[in-house]
């Protein structure tokens, strides 16, 4: 089969080549999720403690450790050809112990919803499976032409917050805020210059935001906190689905439809 060369780059500009009999360590929750959706599950043969998705697919394959703290030996032992990594998942020194000992480390770096796309078929090409990724990426241009056709509510600047102790929030350069960018909603400036910025409420910050969104992950937020922030601030505060909105790869084309239940709670 003619592969497009593009689709064989990763996000760290490193070219790979077809193989369809891969063993894949995979170290990013939302794509293992996704080499599942596209009929892999049975080539996967380590994953982390927080690839959860699909349950049922992934009970049976080997943990390897968390995102940030991979078991080096586990891996080795399972002699994967390949190991799926993410730049903002995974740690550089871990990526750079893995390519001492695995063949090929796949790096990925989704920065904006339609991104996804590339992922697809960068896992489509890579590991032979093109047509079932271009079935996939068929779903997201029709959930992502749903969305878009939807009436627009007026544009609204929205905190989104991922911890507390401290309070931590998202800028603008992350996958989440160009989620919230579709249906017209900004994350603010703030202090901090991090992508995930630390940041103190005050008057000021309070002042600034139309609300605030806490999502479920990575800090199990609730409908408590929600209500609790909503009585502080005296402004609206959701609770959102963290996986919907942060998770890339097969679980974006539910999240685009998630998206514009959101559009008009605010």
């Amino acid at each position: 089969m003619i592969v497009a060369a593009a689709h064989l780059v990763d996000a760290a500009g490193v070219r790979h080549v077809r193989d369809g009999a891969a063993r894949i360590v995979c170290l990013v929750p939302s794509i293992t999720e996704l080499l599942c959706e596209l009929g892999l599950a049975g080539q996967l043969v380590g994953r982390t403690g927080f690839c959860i998705h699909p349950a049922a697919q992934v009970r049976s394959i080997a943990k390897v450790g968390g995102t940030k703290d991979v078991n080096l030996e586990k891996i080795r032992r399972l002699a994967p050809t390949h190991v799926i990594v993410n730049i903002d998942e995974n740690t550089r020194p871990t990526a750079d112990a893995l390519a001492h000992i695995v063949p090929h480390v796949v790096v990925t770096h989704p920065l904006a919803p339609r991104d996804n796309l590339a992922l697809a078929r960068l896992m489509g090409a890579l590991f032979a499976v093109e047509a079932a990724a271009e079935r996939w990426c068929a779903q997201f241009e029709a959930a992502y032409a749903r969305l878009l056709a939807l009436p627009k509510g007026p544009p609204r600047t929205m905190l989104y917050c991922i911890w507390q102790d401290p309070w931590m929030a998202v800028s603008a350069d992350t996958y989440i805020a160009r989620m919230m960018d579709l249906i017209g909603w900004r994350v603010p400036a703030l202090p901090d210059p991090k992508r995930y910025p630390c940041f103190r409420w005050d008057a000021a910050l309070v002042d600034g935001i139309d609300g605030v969104l806490l999502s479920t992950e990575p800090y199990r937020f609730t409908e408590a906190h929600a209500d609790a922030l909503e009585q502080q601030i005296g402004k609206p505060v959701l609770l959102v689905d963290g996986e919907m909105m942060s998770w890339y790869g097969s679980r974006a084309v539910q999240a685009l439809q998630y998206l514009g239940t959101l559009s008009g709670q605010v």
